[in-house]
């Protein structure tokens, strides 16, 4: 949860504006898993068009796929993650709590929150286990060993399973990618810091094969072109930066990888990675499925398995990182004003109708705007209180543009636009309003 003040202040308003809730809240909640709610849907839901739209419908070089989210058991075999998909982890005897054996250092004892586990003789730490963090149901009726599958931890591996289905349906040659996004689990023994770190989420991955010379090239053009992404849907480019991996941090399967990181309230951390993956994933599929993988080169008459450089991106941690990112609080006429300066593209709510008046015809003037708005993008009507205190709502769940139906419109069909970032009023007409605002929400 929260651990300093604005991740508490933020956490506070994803709750109160309809964000984020707390999964199961009325029954005390469910540790790690969350609930978007109406704003908090919208806005994850601009993200992943803002991704789907860069990786899939402006490209003809990438392909769109919707893996299933249980898989044969093999593939998780093949991919190591049955083997190799684990945290060390430690118990204390006395509290009964777990905690990463390789972060226990960072972590507070439940205790005596001033120590960490096992600075003080009440702690009682149990030897490093090996933990697998995936988990674990059963298919069919009966509950033994040859029904286990797996809820997937990672995406990737359906991508890589349908490598040749996509690439034979879609006609296409190398160099060329598979984007996904979708739900995957992971059992975190140390999850937390709101939505940052959970056991469900939503990963947006694209895999691109290549020929294997071509490999570096290609790493370092979506390396480029992944932080410029990021740029684009308004983050500060002075909170990000490149972390690369090296000796025991680089994966086993992994040939280069760097890190997009973000300097949150608690520090810096991921938010995407860029992998060279080589021909790992194809090759052990390959020897464990026994089914060949190779690309066949027609002009040069020849066959290999493609080098993949991987985008990875958490959709749940590109959405913390925008509501961090666009939170500020600041003074007004002696006021705190509450603002969520998101990008118009993945604003929730990108217009708010508020007629000033409930006279000389402004209701109708304003709900026939309202409903011809809200045919093109998501629009808020509100009538409530003064009009002050309605702009400040709508600063506060980010919401760039306030149409204000004022005594003037009745005598020259104009209405005020109240820009969210800088207060600025401009006078547009009512037929011109829809353009106005479309343009602008442009990007």
């Amino acid at each position: 949860m929260a651990q300093n003040p604005t991740m508490d202040k933020l956490v506070s308003l994803c709750k109160r504006r309809g964000f984020v809730f707390q999964s199961s809240e009325i029954y005390g909640g469910l540790g790690s898993v969350w609930d978007y709610g109406p704003l908090g849907a919208e806005l994850k839901k601009n993200v992943k068009d803002r991704w789907w739209n860069a990786m899939v419908r402006v490209r003809d070089d990438i392909e769109g796929l919707d893996a299933a989210i249980l898989m044969h058991p093999r593939v998780w075999e093949a991919s190591g993650h049955v083997a190799g998909f684990t945290d060390p982890l430690v118990d204390c005897k006395t509290c009964k709590a777990r905690f990463r054996a390789d972060q226990v250092g960072e972590a507070a004892c439940p205790q005596k929150p001033s120590k960490h586990p096992g600075e003080h003789s009440a702690c009682q730490l149990t030897e490093p286990r090996l933990f697998n963090l995936m988990f674990k149901t059963f298919m069919g009726p009966v509950e033994e060993q040859a029904a286990v599958v797996f809820l997937r931890p990672e995406t990737a591996q359906g991508i890589y399973v349908n490598y040749l289905n996509v690439l034979q349906s879609s006609r296409q040659k190398i160099p060329f990618g598979i984007a996904q996004i979708g739900k995957a689990f992971r059992n975190e023994i140390t999850p937390g810091n709101f939505i940052f770190r959970t056991r469900e989420f939503e990963q947006m991955e694209m895999q691109f094969f290549v020929k294997p010379e071509t490999a570096g090239e290609w790493f370092e053009r979506w390396r480029g072109l992944r932080m410029a992404w990021h740029h684009d849907i308004g983050l500060n480019a002075g909170k990000l930066r490149w972390h690369e991996h090296s000796g025991k941090e680089l994966a086993h399967y992994a040939r280069a990888a760097f890190d997009i990181e973000y300097e949150f309230p608690f520090g810096w951390n991921e938010i995407e990675g860029i992998h060279n993956r080589g021909d790992f994933d194809l090759s052990r599929h390959q020897e464990t499925s026994g089914k060949k993988l190779e690309y066949f080169d027609q002009a040069a008459n020849s066959r290999y398995l493609p080098y993949i450089v991987e985008t990875s991106a958490g959709a749940d941690r590109v959405a913390l990182t925008i509501l961090v990112d666009a939170f500020r609080e600041e003074q007004v006429e002696r006021e705190t004003r509450t603002v969520l300066g998101l990008h118009p593209s993945i604003a929730p709510i990108k217009a708010a109708v508020l007629p000033l008046v409930n006279k000389d015809g402004m209701p109708e003037t304003a709900t026939a705007l309202y409903n011809d708005l809200r045919k093109r993008f998501v629009t808020f009507y509100d009538d409530g209180g003064a009009i002050g205190r309605r702009y400040r709502r709508m600063d506060e769940v980010g919401t760039p543009f306030c149409l204000t139906i004022d005594g003037q419109t009745a005598a020259d069909r104009s209405v005020t636009v109240r820009h969210r970032d800088s207060m600025q009023q401009d006078r547009v007409s009512l037929d011109a309003v829809l353009e106005y605002v479309s343009g602008r929400l442009a990007g």
